[in-house]
């Protein structure tokens, strides 16, 4: 690998050590830093792999106070590894202010390719996969949550959002009340020993997470407005 000065965002597992790449390990053991959403967790990964590297807090709560110690990093002609809890950086993470100053101050930037839960969450869920639209989190309070569903009442695309434990049960019923009784699938613990996608129509969802005992991070995914049509354009495009 050709190592170049500059910003790198690496993907990390979202569960499965086992699913971090060569070329992420590479691009650990080489940077000059590691700018962290939670340094805790990044310094477990890094103990994991045997990887010492200096890390800084980076995330949605203080972006704006650590740039310019991860600018003035990359300035002095070193690099940079953007690092989240899970997954891929700047997808419903930290990492777009960087992007955007670092472009702009002429740096060199690149990805590390990874996991990301909303394509696996697409994968497994059986709904169709053609053409999505990734909606992320949903605001917290009832009304800004219906009517942010709204925007998408009509679309024809699968929907997928990502949401905590403590607002799944009302997310779920708020999007029945929208999208009408459509089919869907609930992932979680994704590529773990447990991993569990709930597939079914949305009142039967609603139905079956009543009691249950929700931990970790959810991805919803939900099929488009006319269901059976976005079915015949999957088949479609595979004749073609």
């Amino acid at each position: 690998m050709v190592f170049r000065p500059g910003l790198y965002l690496v993907a990390t597992p979202i569960g499965n050590l086992g699913d971090i790449t060569l070329r992420a390990l590479e691009v650990l053991k080489t940077v000059d830093l590691v700018a962290s959403e939670d340094t805790r967790k990044t310094g477990m990964l890094l103990k994991h792999f045997e990887i010492k590297k200096p890390q800084v807090a980076f995330h949605e709560y203080n972006e704006e106070k650590a740039l310019p110690r991860v600018m003035e990093t990359l300035q002095a002609g070193q690099s940079v590894a953007v690092v989240t809890d899970a997954g891929t950086p700047a997808i419903s993470d930290p990492g777009f202010v960087l992007v955007r100053a670092a472009l702009e101050a002429g740096m060199y930037v690149t990805a590390i390719p990874g996991p990301a839960a909303l394509i696996l969450a697409l994968t497994l869920s059986g709904l169709p996969v053609h053409s999505f639209t990734f909606r992320g989190f949903p605001p917290r309070k009832p009304g800004a949550r219906k009517r942010f569903f709204a925007v998408d009442a009509q679309s024809p695309h699968t929907l997928i959002f990502y949401e905590s434990p403590y607002r799944l049960k009302d997310f779920l019923t708020d999007a029945l009340a929208v999208y009408g009784d459509r089919r869907a699938a609930i992932a979680n613990d994704l590529t773990k020993f447990y991993e569990q996608v709930q597939r079914g129509r949305l009142a039967e969802l609603v139905s079956t997470i009543q009691e249950a005992d929700l931990k970790g991070e959810y991805t919803v995914v939900i099929e488009g407005a006319g269901g059976s049509s976005s079915e015949e354009n999957d088949i479609e495009i595979e004749r073609e």
